[in-house]
């Protein structure tokens, strides 16, 4: 059932992430159990530098999930002394080892090392993130490759849902390397659930409230929190809150809870669009997989 967008005053419906990413998720187990079946076990290598416990924890959840899955593992820590080379280190070595099929190297690293230089250094291919600058450059060209994990997320969980997207006015507050841009770009691509009339505007510019009124589908991509307010939302619309900060363990989501006094459809302050970044991740790491045994 698509999701209308028209005047209510009514409590937006929700739009949960769980769904959509348990569904992405048996579709990589199935694509998983096809590749160990024809004897290729895929491998999700995971890199934490330091020793931050919320990154630790990160890696863990996903250590776990890959082990659900059907994936290998292979996991490197760092100490927090490491120096850029000791990473590029690590990292030439998966790149070498044609049996580890994706790597993630786990976000933030200590001040002291550069995580762009680093991400060069991997090879594109294994890039489960889809942020290596080879890989946005085939997204801008439309090319196949790894997508980005949260934007891809996104426009799979407005098709989930049955939100029109295609042919509408879609505003993405937000102009980061990691959603705001990538977002765009997707959305505008020629396919049935994207295809949309987009605009990125950011808060740089005084009257981005202008913008974001006259969406359709809004996407809060700032990290700023609570920054889109329901004065900001078009009556009726369909709000994605993409950008979030944490104080702690606690989401800070760009979105205050207060908009869905207003929006048609939104997305839950936790639930929303995490579990699918997470899903697209593994949806990245088993197409590496496929790619490298020649089934991609």
């Amino acid at each position: 059932m698509s999701v209308s967008v028209s005047p209510t005053t009514a409590t937006a419906r929700l739009l949960p992430g769980k769904p959509v990413a348990e569904k992405i998720l048996t579709e990589v187990a199935e694509q998983v159990a096809a590749l160990r079946a024809a004897g290729v076990t895929p491998a999700l290598a995971t890199v934490l530098v330091g020793d931050d416990d919320a990154s630790a924890g990160y890696i863990r959840i996903k250590q776990r999930q890959a082990a659900e899955l059907g994936f290998a593992s292979p996991h490197v820590h760092l100490p927090a002394s490491a120096s850029q080379q000791d990473l590029h280190r690590v990292l030439a070595d998966f790149n070498a080892d044609a049996g580890v099929h994706g790597v993630l190297v786990q976000h933030p690293i200590p001040g002291h090392l550069d995580y762009d230089r680093a991400l060069d250094v991997l090879d594109p291919d294994k890039d489960v993130d889809g942020m290596h600058p080879v890989n946005m450059g085939r997204l801008a060209l439309g090319l196949p490759g790894p997508l980005p994990c949260t934007p891809a997320g996104i426009e799979a969980l407005l098709a989930y849902h049955g939100v029109p997207v295609s042919g509408r006015e879609v505003v993405i507050l937000g102009r980061g390397a990691t959603l705001g841009r990538p977002l765009a770009m997707l959305l505008a691509q020629k396919r049935p659930t994207a295809n949309a009339a987009v605009t990125v505007v950011h808060t740089g510019v005084a009257d981005w409230p202008r913008y974001t009124r006259r969406a359709e589908v809004l996407v809060a991509a700032a990290g700023v929190p609570g920054i889109v307010r329901p004065e900001h939302v078009r009556p009726g619309a369909v709000v994605v809150g993409g950008g979030v900060r944490y104080e702690g363990r606690r989401l800070l989501p760009d979105v205050d809870e207060s908009c869905a006094e207003v929006a048609g459809a939104i997305t839950p302050r936790v639930g929303g669009v995490g579990p699918t970044t997470v899903a697209m991740l593994f949806r990245n790491a088993v197409r590496a997989a496929q790619r490298a045994v020649g089934q991609g």
